[in-house]
């Protein structure tokens, strides 16, 4: 009989003191093989000390030797109560329901949460609030979710860009289940490569993250777990079609090979062939685009011998075409007659994931992750051309142990990274190489009850940036019931890969300006940060309905930092950090569970973020100062047979943003200091027909709110005036799609 992942992992490391029980919940499908159980309801008997499994089927729960009966339930499963004299490992497996009538509900999993135990503040977002949207890539995964802002870099590429705690991505440490994948050369456009449906689930670390992960993250992390062969649908396809040209194909065929061996061959495809352009400027409003992303991954599991493995081997081709209506690329590339812009990206990968948890001792495991990627883009923009090519070899190894008993837990490790640069930047060429060896050691404290701490530190020696070291500290104390406070600090450095971190810049008039500080990269020195954080959050009832409030501040401030400042008009400027550069970060957040299968989800978020520029210190460009969002879903469960209908909407409104300065431009082309307001309502409706067909119809900023004057001189895209990087809000203006789902198991 076979079992998963989680289960290999999880379960051997679940010892345990007198003072805490941890187990697995599992079901059994059609095919007699037990697989997690998420959502299910844990709880002693006649107390209010409950959870929910998660993803991967655990839980753990307080012990004392009051508590005797431990109940788990779970909707369509019968109700069992098991007898728990002394703490033990719980292995249960529960059995669907045979009487119909006799169902009860206790509670349903929240689509978003946020752990109360861990000391690190992380949500994770599951594969059902991925579908509240169309979610064709990873960058349009976080429409519903506040943590993070969505905005276009530019007017004419389509390429839409994150950020958190009022930062952009490249501050961000995005990892692809725990392997760095949008970095270097994938900065810009990495986000688009990771189609949705290959993701299982996304977890947002707010903050410094863990010191396992390397010394790149500054505001925080997000990872995407993917889909897994052996628990992913056998056959899955997905189809997707809207009215912006946009067209879509997904499909997963997952097979058992052995009983040790599965695999996965993952299919996407996207094509926009159809040219709009709405607001008349004479340039396409979202450029042509075709893609094809194919990736083969394989799961190996042997449970007798504590060992797991995951390989992934990984193809893209992207082609985007961009510019004005009348553009052909065979007779108009780098020509002054009629502005346009093509980019062409090859992306090779191979990344394994080895696990092994030794049966006599489970809770010693050890775990090695490698990686290798090689990624191509070949593009221009007008007259700028701009190449970029990065070979990447990545390595983690990863011990895991305890020090005297379940309460202390220790990880250390090594890993190192290659990196490979060669750029074409117009006529310059830029190449280097950078190496890296670290070493870490992070310790875990909790108390299984009110504490838990979890203080890190590596050191790194870089053949560019030196030896540095990177300490990261996080805590979480629950001072009453449902309740969490927690506080981080931590420091990252990193070196900024200016050009493919910015590439809106050569969609401009601009002269590129690199001011050397004698730095080892581009003549610049490495970005360091401090990032502080506090976060506090509670559970509670209202009139009998479930609520939660979550209420968090960071700060993160630089103690270096590469600096692009686009103050003047005719120019973009590098250089490094003269002065103050600080992100401050405040978010509310409350959840309502209204009524039965009715959620209301609102935040509200507060930015101040600046930086000491050359001409004075000003807010960042394009950072709204306050955001406000809602999210309304809802899911309607009928008789059986008439299917589940699902309706989601999702409000956004974002206040001004301020413009970088045009003061020296002429007057037709000068804009005010600041942007003015927008907002946005996306909805979506769901019909769930049967539990291997669906189909959706949606539509994104329903409103129809558009910027005026997206692109500055498109009139005359040769002229010194061009620019195209003033975006703050829609294009295109209103977007429906439709799509179905298919799964069969």
């Amino acid at each position: 009989m076979k079992s998963t992942l989680y289960l290999i992992l999880l379960f051997p490391l679940f010892l345990f003191s007198q003072n805490e029980i941890k187990g697995l919940i599992m079901e059994q499908n059609s095919k007699n093989q037990r697989i997690p159980l998420p959502g299910a309801n844990v709880f002693w008997l006649n107390t209010t000390i409950g959870a929910m499994t998660s993803d991967d089927g655990s839980f753990k729960l307080p012990y004392d030797v009051a508590y005797k009966k431990l109940i788990i339930s779970y909707i369509g499963f019968r109700t069992d109560t098991l007898l728990i004299e002394t703490p033990k490992s719980i292995f249960h497996v529960l059995k669907a329901s045979d009487d119909l009538g006799e169902v009860t509900i206790s509670t349903r999993r929240k689509s978003t949460a946020t752990s109360y135990l861990s000391s690190q503040n992380i949500s994770t977002i599951s594969s059902t609030e991925l579908l509240k949207a169309a979610c064709c890539n990873l960058s349009e995964s976080f429409e519903t979710n506040p943590s993070i802002d969505v905005n276009f870099t530019d007017a004419i590429s389509g390429t839409k860009q994150i950020k958190m705690l009022g930062l952009t991505s490249p501050y961000i440490l995005i990892t692809t289940e725990n392997i760095p994948s949008i970095r270097g050369a994938s900065q810009a456009y990495g986000l688009s490569f990771i189609p949705g449906t290959w993701v299982e689930s996304i977890q947002i670390t707010k903050g410094a993250g863990s010191v396992v992960n390397g010394f790149e993250s500054i505001a925080g992390q997000i990872n995407a777990e993917l889909v897994k062969p052996t628990t992913d649908n056998r056959v899955f396809v997905n189809a997707y079609g809207s009215l912006n040209g946009r067209t879509e194909l997904n499909t997963h065929f997952n097979t058992q090979v052995s009983d040790k061996w599965s695999t996965g061959l993952y299919l996407h495809a996207n094509n926009r062939s159809q040219k709009f352009d709405r607001n008349n400027d004479s340039f396409l409003d979202m450029p042509l685009a075709k893609q094809i992303n194919i990736m083969n991954r394989w799961q190996y599991t042997n449970l007798q011998k504590g060992l797991i493995s995951f390989l992934n081997v990984r193809y893209l081709k992207d082609k985007k075409q961009a510019g004005q209506l009348s553009f052909d690329p065979d007779t108009d590339r780098l020509s002054n007659t009629v502005w346009g812009s093509e980019i062409n990206t090859r992306r090779f990968e191979v990344s394994g994931k080895f696990g092994y948890v030794n049966p006599d001792i489970p809770y010693q495991s050890l775990g090695l992750q490698i990686a290798y990627s090689d990624h191509e883009q070949a593009s221009y923009f007008g007259l700028n051309e701009y190449d970029i090519r990065h070979k990447s070899m990545y390595s983690n190894l990863v011990y895991n142990s305890i020090i005297s008993d379940s309460r202390h837990k220790i990880k250390t490790g090594l890993n190192a990274t290659y990196d490979l640069y060669d750029e074409l930047v117009n006529s310059q060429i830029y190449d280097r190489n950078e190496r890296s060896v670290g070493g870490f050691f992070e310790y875990s404290f909790d108390d299984l009850d009110a504490l838990n701490l979890t203080a890190g530190i590596r050191i790194d020696n870089h053949n560019l940036l030196g030896t540095f070291l990177t300490p990261r500290v996080h805590a979480r104390y629950t001072p009453w019931e449902k309740s969490a406070l927690r506080v981080s600090f931590g420091r990252g450095i990193r070196a900024a890969n200016i050009f493919t971190e910015n590439q809106k810049l050569f969609a401009t008039s601009r002269q590129i300006n690199v001011q050397s500080s004698g730095g080892a990269i581009y003549g610049l020195d490495p970005e360091i940060a401090w990032n502080y954080g506090v976060s506090f959050l509670q559970g509670f009832n209202i009139f009998g309905r479930k609520a939660d409030l979550t209420i968090d501040f960071y700060r993160t401030d630089f103690e270096n930092q590469v600096v692009v400042d686009y103050e003047n008009p005719y120019e973009v400027n590098f250089y490094n950090l003269k002065g103050v550069s600080y992100a401050n970060s405040f978010q509310a957040e409350f959840s309502l569970n209204l009524m039965s299968y009715l959620n209301l989800k609102t935040a509200y978020k507060f930015y101040d973020v600046k930086t000491q520029y050359i001409s004075g210190k000003f807010k960042k460009p394009l950072t709204s100062q306050h955001r406000y969002f809602a999210n309304l879903s809802y899911e309607s469960y009928l008789e059986k047979g008439d299917g589940v209908w699902k309706f989601d909407a999702t409000f956004n409104w974002l206040g001004k943003q301020r413009f970088s300065s045009t003061e020296i431009s002429p007057q037709a082309y000068q804009l005010p200091t600041y942007s003015p307001s927008i907002s946005t309502l996306n909805l979506q409706v769901t019909k769930v027909f049967s539990k291997a067909f669906e189909i959706y119809l949606g539509a994104e900023n329903i409103t129809n709110v558009t910027q005026n004057l997206p692109i500055l001189s498109s009139e005359n895209p040769f002229g010194s005036n061009f620019d195209t990087t003033f975006v703050y809000g829609p294009i295109f203006g209103s977007t429906f799609y439709s799509g179905l789902r298919f799964k069969l198991n």
